[in-house]
């Protein structure tokens, strides 16, 4: 009989990753000044005070706070009972968008709480890298299998994206594809099945685009966005004239022009074009500097743990925060169609605040583990 391996013994539990979480501080202080900046008109329009928005970010960002202190402490065994727990919760909640939910812009994607409107498109993103990590790292004997290795995962996946779709959220759509391509590249599934997933979800996508009138206007407002810059362009036409406005060293803090009646969401999914307009070329560049040192951190943080889910589980945390990072810069930019997709941190936004903080706090929990 094959002698079974000893397990590995559990690394002990060390400080936080004091960079990491000083990074997180350093972005946190940042989105608090952008949106006080970039919310004070449509907060005055709206609500007759300039402060609204403002407020209700750093009333997030406290209790975000909270859950990080929480979290950095939390068992690792209680973390890593919650994988399936998880995937229900934020199907039942996609479940609830879809039958209660309010319709705000013509979509369901929000569940009204009174004191908070939640998106669980936010969560769920988190619940599928925690799921796909433990099934990943516990299934390494089939990962390379289709029909055990591939295909349970991949089920669970396509079961959130058609919520999704029905909101419709195209941009969570691709979210949640783009985590379950690169899980699977990061827990070893086979080359050719991953060209697979990435085709059926570039059809998938494009199939998506057509058959909605509104995405293929984005789409060709996309390719020529200033043929039609009252229309269907507007907004990235104002984000470029925005970020070309602010030069090298912006017009200073409070001074955006854009943000006054011109830029639709300038607190929200283009909040960094204000920041490129007030702060110019070396403002941004300090913020992209930040978040280069915090995927920095996050990346040893992923690399030094010894056991194969944690390593799994703090990758896949990590790609939930890049992604949004990577799609938002690219639409303020015109590289790719609006998605509606916050910058992480720095967007005014309760539910994409609250779980890019969980993110943190878990990748802090997971630095505790980690090796030098």
């Amino acid at each position: 009989m094959k002698k079974q391996p000893a397990p590995e013994p559990e690394m002990p539990f060390g400080p936080v990753d004091w960079w990491l979480l000083a990074l997180l501080l350093l972005l946190l202080c940042v989105g608090l000044v952008a949106v006080l900046s970039a919310s004070g008109p449509i907060s005055q329009r709206t609500y007759g005070e300039s402060y609204h928005f403002f407020h209700r970010q750093l009333q997030t960002m406290l209790l975000g706070g909270v859950f990080v202190a929480l979290l950095c402490w939390l068992p690792r065994s209680f973390i890593n009972k919650l994988h399936y727990w998880g995937i229900a919760v934020v199907v039942v909640l996609l479940l609830l968008c879809l039958l209660i939910g309010p319709v705000i812009n013509g979509a369901q994607r929000w569940l009204d709480f009174h004191f908070m409107m939640v998106q669980p498109m936010e969560f769920a993103r988190i619940a599928l890298v925690m799921y796909l990590a433990y099934f990943m790292s516990s299934k390494q004997s089939m990962i390379r299998e289709f029909s055990r290795g591939l295909l349970p995962p991949t089920l669970i996946t396509m079961l959130i994206c058609a919520l999704l779709v029905l909101q419709p959220d195209l941009g969570g759509t691709i979210i949640m594809l783009a985590i379950l391509f690169f899980m699977c590249l990061g827990g070893g599934t086979r080359g050719w099945y991953l060209a697979m997933v990435l085709v059926i979800a570039a059809v998938l996508v494009v199939a998506l685009i057509i058959v909605e009138p509104y995405r293929w206007a984005r789409w060709t407002a996309y390719l020529e966005p200033f043929a039609n810059a009252k229309g269907s362009g507007y907004q990235i036409v104002q984000s470029l004239l925005a970020l070309g406005s602010g030069g090298i060293f912006g017009v200073g803090l409070g001074g955006s022009i854009q943000k006054t009646v011109y830029l639709p969401e300038a607190h929200n999914d283009f909040i960094m074009s204000i920041v490129g307009e007030e702060t110019g070329f070396v403002g941004i560049t300090v913020v992209m500097v930040l978040f280069a040192l915090f995927f920095y951190r996050c990346y040893r943080v992923a690399l030094g743990q010894r056991n194969l889910r944690d390593r799994l589980s703090a990758y896949g945390l990590t790609l939930v925060i890049a992604l949004s990072f990577l799609l938002n810069m690219a639409v303020i930019l015109g590289n790719v169609p609006p998605k509606g997709i916050a910058m992480p941190f720095i967007s005014y936004g309760g539910s994409s605040l609250l779980a890019n903080m969980i993110c943190a706090g878990l990748l802090l929990n997971y630095s505790r583990t980690m090796r030098e």
